[in-house]
C-alpha cells in the first residue's frame, strides 16, 4: 500500500510503499538531503533509521550535530566502547559515570589505574569498529528474556533496573556479538560515529565525542579539578548508602527504606554547608571574606543554598545580609540580545555593573546604601526603601549566576571575597552505561518551578532551554574553577520525587510542536524511577525551592 510521507528537510511529500524504513527513505532522497542522517524525528518523536513506515508521517532527518543527533552519537559511541572493553578485557566491568572536562568519565572495575597503553588499545579497537561499519541491531523482547541476556554478560545494574521497573518488554541493541541497552535510539552503524578520542584521566579515562565547535575534530579536555573532587566525594557517599544507580534507588522504594535515604542525603547537605561556613568564618576572622559570592547555573538551587548557608554562618556568630544580583538588572530596554534576537538575561552585561560596584564599595566602607528591587513585570529597577549597612560581625552574601566572574567585582580586593559554586552534580546512574545528565536534572527542576511559580508551560521552558545553556557555557562554566568551595545541590533520590510533578506537566506538551521530542524523551527517562512522596522532604530541602512547601521565603 502506498502512503504519503512529508519530509520537512526538503519541504514536500513523498509517496512510499508501506513497510519502507527511514533508512530506505533517506537513501532515496540522499542528494536532496545533503547529509547522512543518524536519526530522525517522526511526528516530533526521535526514532532510529530502522523505524518502519506503515502510515502517513511527518519526518525530519537529523545529522549527528542536529537536534537529537548528538545524544544518539554519544550513546552509540558508548556501546562501541563497551564492545572494545568486552573484547580486550573479558569479565572487566565498564562504568561510564558522568560528564566532566567536556567528556564522559569512565572507570574499569578491577583496576585502580588505567595505563596509557590500555587507552590506546581501546582506541584502536573502536577505530577498527568504525572502519568495519558494523550495524547496531535493535531488538524488542520480553523483559524476562532480556534479564537472562544481561545476566549472562554480567550487567548487574541493568538487571536490577529491569527487575524494579517491571516493564513487560525491553528494547536492547547488539553490536558484533554483545548486547546493551539505552534509553534512546542508536545510530544505524558504527561508520557514522567516526570522530572520537580516549584520554587518560585520573584513575580512569575520558570518552571524548566530537567538538561542538568543529565536529570534524574530537573535543579536547579541560581542567576541572575542583569539579572532579566534588563528583568523587558524592560517589563515595553513593557507595556508603548502596545507591549508585536507579535500580538500587528503586529497591529502597520497594523495601520502604527511602525515608532513611532522604534523611541521610539531607544531612549530608547540611554537613557540607556547615563545612563551607567554617571555611568562610576562618577567613573572616583573619581579616578577609567580607563578601560571599554564590554562583551557579540555572535551577542549581542557589537561593535555598544561600539561605541555608546564612543559617550556618549565624551559628558561627556572624550576621549575614543578602543581596540578589537579579535586582541589578538594567532596564529591559537596555538588556543585550542574543543571536536569536531574544533578551539575553544570562549575559553579564544584563547587569548594571557600575551601580553594583559603586554600591558594594560604599557598603564595604561602612556606609548605608539603599538597594534596588527589580520589577520583572515592568522590566525596571525601583527603590523601595530597602537599606543596608554592614555592622561589626556582618558578612554580605551575594547570590547570582555571575558571582564567580572576576569582572563582576573587579574593583573589590581579592582577600575580601569568598566564592561558592552551586551545581546539581548528579552522581546517580541509570545503569553502568547510562548516566543521569546534570543538565536533565536541572531542566526538570526548572520545568516544575516555572510551571508552579511563573505560569510557564513545559513547552516554553524547553524552547528557552538551549538559549539558557548557551549562556551558561559562555558566562558561568568558564569560571566555576574559580570557586573557593563547591556545593553539590543534587539529592540522590530527587528524580523519584520530581517524577510525578514533571510527568504531569510534560504530558501537556502537544505532539505538533518540535518541543514534543524533548518532552517525550524526558518522560521516558523518568519512567525508570519509582515515585517517592514529597511529604517525606524536610521544609528546608533545596527541592522545596522547586516543588513548594519550603519554610524559606523566596
Amino acid at each position: 500500500m502506498s502512503i504519503e510521507i512529508y519530509c520537512t528537510n526538503i519541504g514536500r511529500h513523498i509517496q512510499v510503499e508501506g513497510g519502507t524504513t527511514l533508512a530506505d527513505l533517506a537513501r532515496r532522497i540522499n542528494l536532496e538531503l545533503g547529509f547522512n542522517p543518524i536519526c530522525a524525528r517522526v511526528n516530533n518523536k526521535t526514532e532510529g533509521l530502522d523505524f518502519v513506515l506503515y502510515s502517513p508521517k511527518m519526518v525530519e532527518f537529523q545529522s549527528s550535530t542536529q537536534g537529537s543527533g548528538p545524544r544518539v552519537y554519544v550513546r552509540s559511541l558508548c556501546m562501541m566502547l563497551y564492545r572494545a572493553v568486552a573484547a580486550l578485557l573479558p569479565g572487566v566491568q565498564l562504568t561510564i559515570e558522568h560528564s566532566i572536562a567536556r567528556g564522559h568519565y569512565c572507570r574499569l572495575s578491577d583496576r585502580t589505574d588505567v595505563s596509557e597503553q590500555l587507552v590506546e588499545q581501546l582506541k584502536d579497537y573502536i577505530t577498527t569498529l568504525i572502519q568495519q561499519d558494523l550495524p547496531f541491531e535493535r531488538h524488542e523482547i520480553l523483559t524476562s528474556e532480556a534479564i537472562k541476556i544481561f545476566e549472562s554478560e554480567g550487567l548487574a545494574s541493568k538487571v536490577e533496573l529491569l527487575r524494579t521497573t517491571r516493564k513487560l518488554y525491553t528494547v536492547y541493541y547488539t553490536l558484533d556479538g554483545v548486547a546493551d541497552s539505552y534509553y534512546g535510539t542508536l545510530a544505524p552503524s558504527t561508520g557514522l560515529v567516526n570522530v572520537f578520542n580516549l584520554v587518560k584521566y585520573k584513575e580512569g579515562f575520558l570518552l571524548m565525542p566530537f567538538d561542538s565547535a568543529d565536529p570534524s575534530l574530537p573535543a579536547k579536555p579541560i581542567e576541572q579539578e575542583k569539579m572532579y573532587r566534588a563528583f568523587t566525594d558524592y560517589l563515595r557517599f553513593n557507595h556508603i548508602v548502596g545507591v549508585s544507580n536507579v535500580g538500587e534507588l528503586n529497591r529502597y522504594v520497594i523495601d520502604r527504606r527511602v525515608a532513611d535515604l532522604i534523611n541521610v542525603a539531607e544531612a549530608l547537605h547540611e554537613k557540607s554547608l556547615a563545612t563551607i561556613s567554617d571555611m568562610i568564618t576562618a577567613r573572616y576572622r583573619e581579616g578577609g571574606a567580607r563578601i560571599v559570592l554564590i554562583s551557579g547555573p540555572s535551577s542549581s538551587g542557589k537561593t535555598t543554598t544561600t539561605k541555608r548557608l546564612a543559617i550556618q554562618l549565624m551559628t558561627n556568630l556572624l550576621k549575614p545580609q543578602m543581596i540578589s544580583l537579579d535586582d541589578y538588572f538594567v532596564d529591559r530596554t537596555r538588556t543585550p540580545r542574543d543571536e536569536s534576537g531574544d533578551y539575553d538575561y544570562e549575559s553579564l552585561y544584563a547587569l548594571d555593573l557600575a551601580q553594583f560596584n559603586a554600591d558594594l564599595e560604599a557598603i564595604l566602607r561602612g556606609e548605608e546604601v539603599e538597594l534596588p528591587t527589580y520589577n520583572f513585570e515592568l522590566g525596571t529597577r525601583q527603590y523601595r526603601g530597602n537599606k543596608i549597612r554592614l555592622e561589626p560581625g556582618s558578612i554580605l552574601l551575594i547570590e547570582g549566576i555571575h558571582g564567580l566572574n572576576p569582572e563582576l567585582t573587579a574593583g573589590i580586593e581579592e582577600r575580601m571575597k569568598f566564592r561558592v559554586y552551586v551545581s546539581a552534580l548528579t552522581t546517580l546512574s541509570i545503569d553502568d552505561h547510562n548516566w543521569v545528565p546534570t543538565t536533565d536534572n536541572r531542566l526538570l527542576r526548572r520545568i516544575v518551578r516555572d510551571h508552579k511559580y511563573r505560569g510557564t508551560s513545559a513547552e516554553d521552558t524547553i524552547r528557552r532551554w538551549p538559549s539558557v545553556r548557551r549562556g551558561e557555557e559562555k558566562w558561568i562554566f568558564p569560571y566555576q574553577e574559580n570557586a573557593d568551595a563547591m556545593f553539590n545541590s543534587s539529592l540522590i533520590f530527587e528524580l523519584g520525587v520530581i517524577k510525578d510533578y514533571a510527568d504531569s506537566i510534560l504530558s501537556s506538551v502537544p505532539s505538533d510542536v518540535p518541543e514534543y521530542a524533548e518532552a517525550y524523551r524526558l518522560r521516558k527517562f523518568l519512567s525508570y524511577f519509582l515515585p517517592i512522596r514529597a511529604e517525606l522532604l524536610p521544609s528546608t530541602s533545596v527541592l522545596r525551592e522547586f516543588l513548594g512547601g519550603s519554610s524559606f521565603k523566596y
